[in-house]
């Protein structure tokens, strides 16, 4: 199966912000692909590639195959998108608003196909309320019906659990999860809630100051029974190599803040910490973090 997505070696500079750096990654069929960072990491700039709204300094964008640049129009037409909060039209109702925005998506539906939308974000019984009057997570969940309008394959949604209650967060999750289990869309869904993605993700990427540095499905990032190790040592680039060339290097994950990740069942520590001080590594400290919720704090806490 061909990813949906395929980023190649994506940068963009602003001046002199580099909010992209040489990011790669491919977003698989039918899924929902978490896309991770704190704000101002750089989600937002490459939502806006992916919509043509920015175009990226150096690298390319395939999406459905084609590239981004030579089939911008075509690719269009097949995407759902709300980024940040949808914009609706608080005094119309639910219907006259799906109506207005299938006019511009140059879309023709009857009632019936307006009621099926509305059905599938459950919010049918209120087909003919003004919008002003609904929650912040119905709208939202409006806002994901009008990007289903024309029936896309790919969903992409930028922080849609932004600003919710418990109770919208709740479903704008379970709607997400609806379009990829029982719709088969694929959802790329940007957040800075790990818990969240948790939930609902089937792979995921975190960045941080534009840069990937963490990517794999959820259900291996968040093993249990493996651990993040965190190395600080007094040469960081000799001691990769060492650890690259040896058995440990297969635990290898990545860096942060100039220590090493690495990623082991717990009872391996010890044997780990014994190896790596016959290697002569001259060690700071040794940390296991346990989740990845540590693990995503560890590696974008000197945000601050």
């Amino acid at each position: 199966m061909t990813p949906v997505i395929v980023v190649k070696h994506v940068s963009k500079d602003f001046k002199e912000i580099k909010a992209l750096d040489d990011l790669s990654f491919s977003v698989p069929e039918g899924k929902v692909y978490g896309f991770l960072g704190q704000n101002g990491a750089g989600k937002s700039t490459m939502i806006r590639i992916l919509l043509t709204l920015v175009r990226p300094t150096s690298g390319v964008v395939e999406i459905f195959g084609m590239d981004l640049k030579k089939n911008r129009k075509q690719i269009l037409k097949n995407i759902g998108a709300i980024i940040e909060r949808p914009d609706l039209y608080k005094y119309l109702t639910a219907k006259q608003n799906l109506e207005i925005f299938a006019v511009m998506s140059g879309v023709k539906i009857r009632e019936k196909e307006i009621m099926e939308q509305l059905n599938k974000v459950g919010l049918a019984q209120r087909v003919n309320s003004k919008v002003k009057t609904y929650s912040q997570g119905m709208r939202q969940r409006l806002g994901i019906a009008v990007a289903l309008i024309h029936d896309p394959e790919l969903i992409i949604l930028d922080e849609p659990m932004n600003g919710l209650d418990p109770q919208g967060i709740a479903d704008v999750r379970n709607l997400i999860l609806h379009l990829s289990k029982d719709l088969g869309k694929t959802l790329f869904v940007s957040s800075h809630l790990l818990s969240e993605m948790e939930l609902i993700a089937d792979s995921m990427l975190i960045i941080d100051k534009g840069k990937k540095i963490v990517e794999g499905k959820v259900a291996e990032l968040l093993n249990p029974g493996e651990t993040n190790v965190e190395l600080e040592t007094m040469n960081i680039e000799q001691s990769r190599k060492q650890i690259q060339g040896s058995l440990w290097g297969k635990h290898f994950v990545g860096e942060s803040n100039g220590k090493m990740i690495l990623k082991m069942e717990s009872d391996k520590i010890p044997v780990f910490i014994r190896d790596i001080s016959q290697m002569n590594i001259d060690i700071i400290s040794v940390r296991p973090k346990h989740s990845l919720e540590d693990y995503f704090l560890s590696l974008t806490a000197h945000h601050g």
